[in-house]
């Protein structure tokens, strides 16, 4: 592997961090680097030149049609009927007659299932009566004749470029629509219970303004539930704006109170969110999904990059070190389990802290930001969170803008972004390594951890992991005793050889002594008496005796 003797590191300037034009807020890769605030004017901006256009476009359709519709009109009147001078003209207003006949037949149908009068007896009416009746008909089915193809796509355009938050208030829409929505009637789960019942005891310390609180917040819940077809820009819209209506109205209540109106939003946000969260994260009409697997394939593929790599100022053999680069892998993990913004951002901003503590142990100084980027891209690899675009998308449409733009919540989740757009875009400059070395280490077909030399390979490891640095240690021990086990079997073998050698130059020696000196064997000699045969009739032998003088 080919590695230049200096190395850059990844460093991003402060003033990349912030909004592109300059207000002082935190910026967004999601927002194309602008903070919320100004990505919502700009989105405002561009969303009205579009229905401008659109609607100068509706307007030329119209006059074209209407110039149509005269021309026709007038040649009708000036040739006969059965007259076949302008074919296409005559199709063309039987096509609109059978259209505009077919549109007054079904809305006839639905008033008279509707209306009471449909379920008595149909009554008789007069002939001069039906007459006028027949009449009647005659003059509506020619005043549709006259409504021509423009004013129906403006009619459409109106209802599809009107803002969605335009269209009625929440409170209009709960009164009007009694049929609830979906996520109000289906069965609540445990947390979304227990966050209800905290929000409604949280409003009744506010008294009056919380109970306003509680219905403008269910009659939006309600209202949203008609609008899953929106997109996910559009839902971020009417989040928003019921946001900034909501936090509107409280300052003008609390006088300005900043602080009380940042708490009550917080619950706000915590209770709405939670009642959302399974129709407006990674929601159907958006990408979301395509961009977490491509994420996590590309995580996936870097699974080879190094600490060296990516110049990450931390040692994981410092045992405190270990645990902080541990618990930041499971913040940013756990993160996805929450369904708040606000909860998964306090996720990340715990990660961050580990980080930098594990970066103050190694280096007996304070972190500074210059360190922190690299190893929160070291941990984003190590840890590959599930759903990482989703969270990030999803803390960037519908999180109280405020905490996006300021905070450490706010830096933090920036240098998150940062951290996820580098990876996207990681290439063999980024870390000092040729193209070549960069595709072989991609496709997998070599690795920088596999080197010749065991105890560099072990060293390697030992940086990497804890748990691949014990794994090796006890290889290297089972390795060791393998050797000792080979060296007392060979000399178990080789002091049998030497018993075996032993005895048998033994047996040599007392054969060869053995033949040198044969062994005689020779006759008992008998005792000096042994002939007498009248020994045993002889006195005794004499004993001393002691006799006194």
């Amino acid at each position: 592997m080919s590695q230049r003797s200096e190395r850059r590191g990844i460093h991003v300037d402060q003033s990349e961090l912030l909004c592109k034009k300059g207000c002082g807020y935190y910026g967004n890769a999601a927002w194309q680097g602008l903070c919320s605030k100004c990505w919502r004017e700009e989105y405002q901006k561009a969303r009205q030149r579009q229905i401008q256009e659109d609607w100068a476009l509706a307007e030329k359709l119209q006059r074209e049609e209407e110039a149509a519709y005269v021309s026709s009109h007038s040649s009708s009147q000036t040739q006969p009927p059965q007259s076949h001078s302008q074919p296409s003209l005559a199709t063309f207003s039987k096509f609109e007659e059978k259209k505009t006949n077919e549109k007054t037949r079904k809305v006839t149908t639905v008033k008279k299932f509707f209306s009471p009068s449909s379920r008595t007896a149909p009554k008789k009416v007069p002939p001069e009566k039906e007459s006028e009746k027949r009449e009647k008909e005659k003059e509506e089915k020619l005043q549709g004749r006259r409504e021509s193809h423009g004013e129906t796509l403006l009619r459409d355009l109106k209802g599809i470029f009107t803002q969605p938050w335009e269209m009625g208030s929440p409170t209009e829409e709960s009164h009007e629509g009694k049929t609830p929505s979906p996520s109000i009637t289906r069965q609540s789960s445990i947390e979304t219970d227990r966050v209800s019942r905290d929000f409604l005891e949280f409003l009744k310390t506010l008294q009056k303004p919380g109970r306003e609180i509680h219905k403008q917040s269910r009659a939006f819940i309600e209202s949203m539930g008609n609008k899953k077809d929106l997109s996910a820009e559009e839902l971020s819209e009417c989040v928003q704006d019921f946001y900034q209506g909501m936090s509107d109205r409280l300052l003008n209540h609390f006088k300005g109170s900043s602080e009380k109106v940042d708490r009550v939003m917080d619950q706000v946000e915590k209770y709405i969110m939670t009642r959302l969260y399974k129709s407006v994260f990674c929601p159907e009409t958006s990408d979301d999904e395509k961009k977490d697997l491509a994420t996590q394939r590309r995580i996936r593929a870097l699974h080879w990059v190094t600490i060296q790599m990516l110049c990450v100022p931390v040692d994981e053999e410092i045992p405190e070190v270990s645990d902080s680069v541990v618990k930041a892998i499971t913040d940013i993990i756990e993160m996805d389990s929450k369904r708040v913004p606000r909860d998964k951002l306090a996720f990340i901003t715990s990660c961050s802290k580990h980080i930098f503590n594990a970066i103050r142990v190694t280096k007996n100084e304070p972190a500074s930001a210059d360190d922190f980027l690299p190893t929160l891209i070291y941990i984003v690899l190590k840890a590959n969170p599930p759903r990482l675009q989703s969270n990030i998308q999803y803390i960037t449409r519908f999180c109280n803008p405020s905490r996006l733009m300021t905070g450490e919540d706010g830096y933090y989740f920036t240098n998150l972004c940062c951290a996820v757009a580098f990876i996207e875009k990681l290439d063999a400059h980024s870390l000092n390594l040729s193209p070549e070395d960069f595709e072989r280490y991609m496709s997998g077909q070599a690795s920088p951890r596999r080197q010749d030399d065991p105890a560099a390979w072990l060293q390697s490891g030992s940086r990497v992991n804890p748990a691949l640095s014990q794994i090796h240690h006890n290889l290297s021990v089972l390795s060791n005793l393998e050797k000792r086990q080979q060296q007392v079997m060979e000399g178990a073998q080789s002091l049998q050889t030497e018993l075996a050698e032993w005895q048998d130059s033994v047996a040599r020696e007392v054969q060869e002594i053995l033949e040198r000196y044969p062994l005689e064997i020779k006759s008992r000699a008998s005792a000096i008496d042994a002939e007498n045969v009248e020994n045993d009739r002889l006195p005794p032998p004499l004993q001393p005796q002691v006799f006194a003088g």
